[in-house]
């Protein structure tokens, strides 16, 4: 039975800490330069011996947008003109058919993913042509079985263009919103009224879209426990199945439109504490299942039912229901994982035109793991996804001992399990209710890439 989450104010300001989303182990901070296209010929190799091969994930990055939202900390291109859409799909055909001559053909593709970005920059034609492109190249599901999603700005589409898109194979979306509330809008430069979404959800439905995630961040300029109050009522009402809540990190040396915000309108850390509390009230009372990491979902959703029976996965596009695929990146900054490896693709947008140009794959960096960066992966993503460990499964399938191998943080555990976050016994560690909203922080202990853990507010 799915356990409840408990806000607890004081144990999270004691944890208040940066970590990593752990949307990969190692994560991207560790991703370096030293990885060739041979690196990753020979990874592509080794999956397609295995002797039962995974099958295939897709992710492709559409980075274009018509305007900057300020607290975007995404790889984008902002533009107005449209046109240029027509080159980019150009080249992701170069890369999809450099990428097809390293897999299998027969390797079937059950996920695919297009974000940005705004991936519904594109039109109906251009839609069309990459799905179609994308079906020259790999073995897509002609079943509707796959989970094949697509990132929505609802300013972006129409009915058309939403039937097209389930034409061509798309069964779940993700809506942007970020904020309902017209002041918070327009302090962040995202206009966008509530009728608009309303109507785009209201169309995914009658189209027969299997699911429908909607996006809210919380700790914007304005906002207050009533104003996002009001936004989750808005968004109860309309009936997602699955609603994220993230927390909005202001960064400006990094990202550079975020310098448009006024920090002085900044809700204070009690503030946002105050949000998140009340986000956790209103979802759950409102019957949503606290996944993890920010994401509810109903019941009945597939992201709940395999939490439920231990089949849910965590990889760069958050939870999913299917574990071990090969996931491909097409487009610029995109990240892949091919057989237990990690690469990125480059982050410029004439670089990728260029290397493309030379018959190159478009890599930049990445991380080839160890076999203790694959164990301490498999732990974090079973804490992760299932907020609960089994050691002794753990220690038959990896055949050492834990307590011997991770002595040190089993000590770091022992003072979490007197805090209340965790319960430790001889073959199991399970995360207590208590402990959910800080599985990051059970996670990183187990993660030896961290040194140096500052402290900043995380909630």
């Amino acid at each position: 039975m799915t356990q409840p989450v408990i806000f607890n104010e004081s144990l999270i300001r004691r944890y208040d800490q940066t970590g990593p989303r752990y949307t990969s182990y190692p994560t991207a901070a560790q991703f370096h330069a030293n990885i060739s296209e041979d690196d990753y010929r020979r990874w592509a190799k080794h999956s397609n011996e295995d002797p039962i091969p995974r099958a295939l994930s897709l992710y492709f990055h559409i980075p274009f947008c018509d305007t900057v939202c300020f607290y975007c900390a995404c790889t984008k291109v902002v533009t107005k003109d449209h046109g240029r859409a027509a080159r980019y799909i150009e080249y992701l055909g170069k890369e999809l058919e450099l990428q097809a001559t390293l897999f299998d053909r027969d390797r079937q593709v059950e996920q695919l993913h297009w974000g940005g970005g705004t991936p519904t920059f594109l039109d109906k034609d251009e839609i069309r042509r990459l799905m179609d492109m994308t079906r020259q190249h790999f073995s897509l599901l002609s079943d509707d079985s796959g989970e094949y999603s697509i990132e929505i700005d609802p300013r972006s589409v129409d009915d058309l263009k939403l039937k097209v898109l389930r034409e061509v194979g798309f069964n779940r979306i993700s809506l942007g919103v970020q904020d309902f509330n017209p002041d918070i809008q327009k302090a962040v430069n995202r206009i966008q009224d509530l009728t608009t979404t309303l109507g785009v959800l209201n169309s995914a439905r009658a189209l027969g879209y299997k699911s429908i995630n909607m996006d809210l961040i919380y700790g914007l300029p304005l906002q207050t426990t009533k104003t996002f109050s009001d936004t989750l009522r808005s968004t109860i009402d309309m009936g997602p199945d699955r609603i994220a809540v993230y927390n909005y990190a202001h960064l400006p040396q990094r990202f550079k439109p975020q310098r448009r915000i006024n920090e002085a309108d900044l809700p204070s850390p009690q503030t946002r504490l105050d949000i998140l509390q009340k986000t956790i009230q209103l979802l759950t009372d409102a019957g949503y299942v606290y996944i993890g990491m920010d994401h509810f979902a109903r019941p009945d959703d597939e992201l709940a039912i395999a939490q439920e029976n231990g089949t849910l996965h965590r990889n760069f596009q958050g939870y999913s229901t299917h574990a071990d695929c090969d996931l491909i990146a097409i487009g610029m900054s995109s990240i892949g994982h091919v057989c237990d490896n990690y690469n990125q693709n480059v982050r410029d947008l004439d670089q990728y035109y260029a290397l493309l140009d030379e018959g190159k794959l478009p890599l930049d960096r990445g991380i080839e793991l160890e076999p203790d960066d694959l164990l301490r992966r498999e732990i974090i993503t079973l804490l992760i996804c299932h907020f609960k460990l089994d050691i002794t499964e753990l220690e038959n399938r990896w055949h050492f001992s834990f307590i011997q191998r991770f002595e040190k943080e089993l000590e770091e555990l022992k003072k979490m399990q007197d805090d209340g976050l965790l319960r430790l016994e001889e073959d199991m560690i399970h995360v207590q209710p208590a402990g959910r909203l800080l599985v990051r922080n059970i996670c990183m202990v187990f993660d030896r890439y961290l040194k140096h853990k500052g402290s900043s507010h995380t909630f």
